[in-house]
């Protein structure tokens, strides 16, 4: 996908057309835990490294808000975690310590993290497929992205939003505040404004205002050291950095004073622009608990349909399709199958995915998912399957053609492996 140029105006200019989505996901590696520990719901929850014992060096990764109540923030030695906010374990053995002041800490699970933002993903990408064909996606970390919907317009922004919120969590199981904006900078902004589970929409008109009386570091490029300048040149709100003088600003922090002091007049020129290419595609969909193994099969037929016309219209040729298969209530399991060489195959890529999911056939579901992955993007024809043998190497000489629809390498396929979708 890819956005409209904008045209370069002056600094008073906006764009107000543009309509800009930062979908922020709310304590996300404590939010996962929760799926797996429905109990920890409610309860004070650290998320990081180095509690356990015999360890002595670690930090929180992540702090649920109730841990924050006790002080806990990300980034903060786990020692120091501990000293406010001791273990339940401990406190229950413990008689100078109170249950009710004391926490639960789990150990950063990446791959399991990885898995649910991946579902957060595929809400995001068909929303905006569905809304705005020549929407653009940017994601910029495991549980962060902007989106660029103008085709919605301002007038269906916070349905566009609302709309999104509630598919993430009904299908997903997670929260996600969301900030709406003429440009990046903003949107972030907003999405900060009333988390967790927030949505605030700032329209083109009201931008100046919602940004006024906020600090000076909730602003994208104000870090705490900037903000600490900020303050002993009398500068400590948005408002303030937008009446400053640019060219003093510039002489100070050279050419990020004046990005910091468009930001905080609410300009950000900045386009929405995808970081690379995708590492995987996937499709996925949440379903009433069923145990039918005919609708099962039936449901992931058509998510290998729809991920290789996907991969087909990205021109991506792909070497690993594996299945996601959620038993409830958040029981996520993925099987994956790896080829000899990558291949442009939607009969396979559905063979495979139905041979994945008979480990299943007889368990409860509460959603399906089909992948492929090891996607490349080479613009040469792609390899025959039949000109790889088993041990991955490319044999009968150096042509290179596209398969037939119906060739396959039915005895030297890979092996399935047990883990993430993407190895």
């Amino acid at each position: 996908m890819a956005g409209g140029t904008l045209p370069v105006r002056g600094d008073d200019d906006q764009s107000g057309d543009r309509v800009v989505c930062h979908v922020d996901m709310d304590c996300f590696y404590a939010a996962c835990e929760r799926l797996r520990e429905p109990a920890l719901a409610g309860e004070p929850l650290v998320v990081g490294m180095g509690y356990e014992a015999g360890e002595d060096i670690g930090a929180v990764a992540t702090a649920s808000y109730e841990a924050r109540a006790f002080g806990v923030e990300s980034a903060m030695p786990i020692s120091e975690a501990l000293e406010r906010l001791p273990r339940k374990r401990l406190a229950a053995r413990d008689d100078d310590l109170d249950v009710s002041e004391a926490g639960f800490y789990r150990s950063v699970d990446m791959d399991y993290y990885k898995s649910v933002s991946e579902s957060v993903d595929e809400v995001i990408e068909r929303a905006v497929a569905d809304a705005d064909p020549e929407g653009v996606i940017r994601s910029v970390s495991i549980d962060e992205a902007y989106l660029d919907v103008s085709a919605v317009g301002w007038e269906g922004a916070r349905a566009f939003a609302a709309d999104l919120r509630t598919a993430i969590e009904d299908e997903v199981g997670v929260t996600a505040s969301v900030g709406v904006a003429p440009n990046m900078s903003a949107a972030k902004v907003a999405s900060d404004a009333d988390k967790p589970d927030g949505l605030v929409v700032v329209p083109p008109d009201e931008v100046r205002g919602f940004l006024a009386d906020r600090p000076v570091e909730e602003l994208h490029g104000v870090g705490p050291v900037t903000a600490d300048r900020l303050a002993e040149m009398g500068i400590e709100t948005a408002a303030e950095l937008a009446s400053a003088d640019p060219d003093a600003l510039e002489s100070t922090f050279g050419s990020r004073g004046r990005q910091i002091h468009r930001h905080a007049r609410g300009i950000d020129r900045r386009e929405v622009e995808p970081v690379g290419k995708p590492k995987s595609i996937s499709s996925e969909k949440a379903l009433s608990v069923t145990d039918d193994d005919t609708t099962k099969r039936e449901i992931a037929a058509r998510l290998a349909t729809d991920v290789t016309e996907r991969a087909s219209a990205k021109g991506a040729l792909y070497k690993t399709i594996g299945v996601k298969v959620v038993r409830p209530p958040f029981d996520v399991n993925t099987r994956a199958r790896s080829l000899s060489g990558p291949v442009d195959d939607p009969a396979l890529v559905e063979e495979i995915a139905l041979d994945l999911l008979g480990e299943f056939s007889d368990d409860r579901v509460r959603k399906l998912g089909v992948r492929v992955s090891n996607l490349d993007f080479a613009e040469a024809d792609q390899s025959s399957l039949d000109s790889w043998d088993s041990d991955g190497e490319q044999s009968g000489g150096s042509e290179r053609r596209r398969p037939r629809r119906h060739t396959r390498d039915r005895q030297g396929r890979g092996q399935t492996t047990f883990g993430d979708f993407d190895e």
